[in-house]
């Protein structure tokens, strides 16, 4: 059963520069087929992992405040009458900070919109004309003023490690985002991604990324500053307010079910992994074809579940329970990590162990990625 509910809404005013997500831009968008067929999916998921009310939606892009709030209403509507709601249930919803979109930001609300998480992603015109943004930082700020009117809840998302940024700009820039007073912040170092057209720049000689030791001291400025302001870090990239976590994404992170719809969207539930199709037009004729989007439904594992929540979980400054964990899947302690790797990356600095509970400390986490290679079990990553 899956309490949380991804909605993937795949398009775009523009593809921006750095962006690998599945995102389209269409000239043309029929809002009564894609209702419908979102609504067709929705059921399909509904009917495999129903039965416990919804603690969490999260609408996802693409641009999700390009929908019509009428269309966002009859989505909520329907998860409701699906799954029910939990008292307290968290709807988030993405927007860019154009003034169009703002002027929904009230019908959002009254569709059921009470969290929403704008894409800002700098301060500075000069950075958002290189980030490929449709806004300037005046439209940005004031379409957050417009969501902190209508909104209970705000994120923002901003990227630093850009080109050339000096730590002198980084700290002005967060502490200014820092005083908005939202109760959460998503901060992004800037990533050349495969297949996105930083890539093929970057490869031309346009320009070349911030250097890793420069970015790392970004990183501890980071951390230190939204540290002192009240805002730590709960996971890699993301920093609250005690109370004030995205539910939705530590659903992910905690590893708990969820379904996924929409084109690309993917899911967990009862013991599998779902993927729908990415181009909107083949969702679309999947939904059209056999009542769902599905591309690929596949069985995992317990060793597969295992390692999949532990990538996950290491990422956030909670840890995670290895005994919990064990008794979930079914598997040893010994069987989730190399103790022997432990020990040195605890010697290291790089990982923390208390009773029963591991994680990563801020030292490791700018290099995530290889502490998770170096951890999780090498027969568990390939049992």
């Amino acid at each position: 059963m899956a309490r949380a509910l991804y909605i993937h809404w795949p398009f775009c005013l523009k593809k921006c520069p750095y962006c690998d997500f599945n995102s389209h831009v269409r000239d043309r968008v029929d809002h009564d087929a894609w209702k419908a067929a979102m609504l067709r999916d929705m059921q399909h998921e509904a009917a495999l992992a129903g039965g416990e009310p919804l603690e969490s939606i999260f609408f996802g892009g693409g641009t999700p405040s390009l929908m019509p709030p009428e269309m966002v209403g009859s989505l909520l509507n329907e998860a409701e009458r699906l799954w029910g709601f939990s008292p307290e249930i968290e709807i988030t919803l993405e927007a860019n900070p154009s003034s169009v979109e703002a002027a929904n930001f009230a019908d959002l609300s009254l569709a059921g919109v009470n969290r929403v998480s704008l894409g800002l992603q700098s301060l500075r015109d000069e950075a958002l004309k290189f980030l490929g943004r449709l806004h300037d930082a005046d439209e940005g700020l004031a379409a957050l003023e417009v969501a902190q009117k209508h909104f209970g809840r705000v994120s923002l998302d901003l990227i630093y490690a850009l080109p050339g940024q000096s730590e002198a700009e980084w700290r002005a820039d967060l502490a200014r985002a820092l005083s908005f007073g939202t109760d959460h912040l998503s901060l992004y170092q800037l990533t050349i991604e495969p297949n996105t057209r930083f890539a093929t720049d970057v490869r031309r000689g346009v320009f070349a990324p911030l250097d890793d030791d420069p970015a790392a001291d970004l990183f501890d400025v980071t951390r230190e500053m939204t540290a002192q302001a009240q805002m730590p870090a709960y996971e890699v990239s993301n920093h609250a307010r005690a109370g004030q976590e995205s539910r939705h994404n530590l659903t992910y992170w905690r590893y708990q079910d969820y379904c996924g719809i929409g084109p690309g969207a993917h899911g967990r539930r009862n013991a599998a992994a779902t993927l729908r199709h990415k181009k909107p037009e083949n969702w679309l004729a999947a939904v059209e074809h056999s009542g769902n989007g599905l591309r690929e439904e596949t069985p995992l594992s317990a060793a597969a579940q295992a390692s999949e929540a532990l990538l996950m979980g290491l990422r956030l400054a909670e840890g995670i329970s290895l005994p919990l964990l064990s008794e979930r899947f079914g598997i040893p302690f010994a069987n989730l990590i190399d103790e022997s790797r432990l020990s040195m990356l605890k010697d290291l600095g790089f990982v923390w162990q208390s009773n029963e509970r591991l994680g990563v400390t801020s030292r490791g986490m700018p290099v995530l990625d290889a502490l998770l290679g170096e951890l999780v079990h090498g027969d568990l990553v390939t049992a």
